[in-house]
């Protein structure tokens, strides 16, 4: 069977191989730190769409704050972080289609690239952040969080041992920066991830593109899947109204997620289509740039979005030193033991001090989770 598998898979691979655009980045140029046996029906980029997809920390995405922290537990159409995933991978594939492009690279970059997003997302995050730099660690970033996790938290700590473009592409993703163009650096390496990860957390403001064009796909991605949802579900949660909208860029843009989504997609193919890069029209990238500071006003520093924040920097700070307490005690009925540290392989325990451990965490937590532990350490049970 075996024999016939392998027939199988090598004729569709040679066709799927003859479809890609000549600016596609190849399986066979791909690479992994620990070297494997090839799969018999799978592409090496298969294989990493799912080893992620079958990861804890993938199933944990639902769990997790998309903009509005705390409305999942009532609402739960608002926007979460899996939803924001699925939107990524869609767009991403669609655009990397039309330029002839490597999609299950695209695919599996996308899923993987908020694995790092903690409880209550970039508010979490800053939280989570100043912990950290606290604690001698360095800045806490969710996008170097999510190569962390898939090189040494997942499967007990012995890393899923994905390809270096989909690692590059998971820690180069950036929603927050605006680009009109991404070019790839290609020359990149493992030494220049590292240089990357160290000037980050000691707080410089590191230029950082791709490697691949596929990886530059999946950053400005990132930013069409959020900027239209983020005002739907302002709306919904009444934030504002559709007709607040800035009326040049509705002119421009259009006013629903979907009129917006489709604006920008076929900017970047007819922008990006046989060139080597990834790009808006200077026209679309300004209207974008602009929503995206309409957004920052009306949604993401709004009271209403903002008032949980004292409550996560406050208890963030609490349960950081908790578990910190618990682990330099041994306290092994602590949920920091129980439910991570008990099962990690040795490789990661000596691998990494306390605070990196609390760190890690915290940043695996979902909402949910934060907010029972919290519950339990503030408000004890007393029979």
């Amino acid at each position: 069977m075996n024999d016939k598998l392998h027939k199988i898979f090598t004729e569709i691979k040679a066709k799927h191989e003859c479809v890609l655009g000549a600016r596609a980045f190849h399986d066979v140029n791909s690479w992994r730190n620990r070297p494997e046996d090839t799969d018999v029906m799978r592409s090496q980029f298969a294989v990493d769409r799912d080893r992620i997809l079958y990861s804890g920390a993938y199933r944990r995405y639902h769990g997790k704050t998309q903009v509005f922290s705390f409305t999942n537990l009532i609402d739960e159409e608002m926007t979460n972080r899996n939803l924001h995933i699925a939107y990524v991978s869609q767009i991403s594939r669609t655009i990397g289609k039309y330029l002839g492009l490597n999609t299950e690279m695209i695919e599996a970059i996308a899923l993987g690239h908020d694995l790092g997003h903690c409880p209550f997302g970039h508010d979490g995050e800053k939280a989570l952040s100043e912990c950290c730099s606290a604690n001698g660690i360095g800045h806490f970033h969710h996008n170097i969080e999510s190569l962390h996790i898939v090189d040494y938290i997942s499967r007990k700590g012995r890393g899923l041992n994905l390809t270096f473009q989909v690692r590059d592409g998971i820690i180069s993703h950036d929603g927050e920066v605006h680009n009109t163009q991404l070019k790839p650096q290609t020359d990149k390496s493992e030494a220049d991830i590292s240089s990357f990860i160290a000037e980050k957390k000691s707080g410089k403001n590191a230029q950082w593109m791709p490697a691949t064009l596929e990886g530059c796909v999946v950053r400005i991605t990132d930013t069409i899947a959020y900027i239209g949802q983020d005002i739907e579900d302002a709306i919904r949660y009444n934030i504002l109204s559709r007709n607040e909208l800035p009326p040049e860029q509705v002119a421009y843009l259009g006013n629903t997620n979907s009129q917006i989504i489709e604006t920008l997609i076929k900017s970047v193919i007819t922008n990006s289509y046989e060139q080597d890069w990834i790009a808006f029209d200077s026209e679309t990238s300004e209207q974008l740039l602009e929503l995206k500071k309409f957004n920052y006003k009306r949604i993401y520093t709004d009271e209403n979005v903002k008032k949980s924040n004292s409550i996560i920097y406050r208890t963030m700070h609490i349960m950081f030193d908790k578990y910190m307490t618990d682990i330099k005690e041994n306290n092994k009925s602590s949920k920091v033991f129980k439910h991570f540290l008990d099962h990690k392989r040795p490789e990661y325990l000596e691998s990494f001090s306390p605070a990196e451990q609390v760190r890690d965490f915290i940043a695996t937590m979902t909402d949910r989770y934060y907010n029972e532990e919290i519950k339990d350490y503030m408000l004890p049970w007393r029979g």
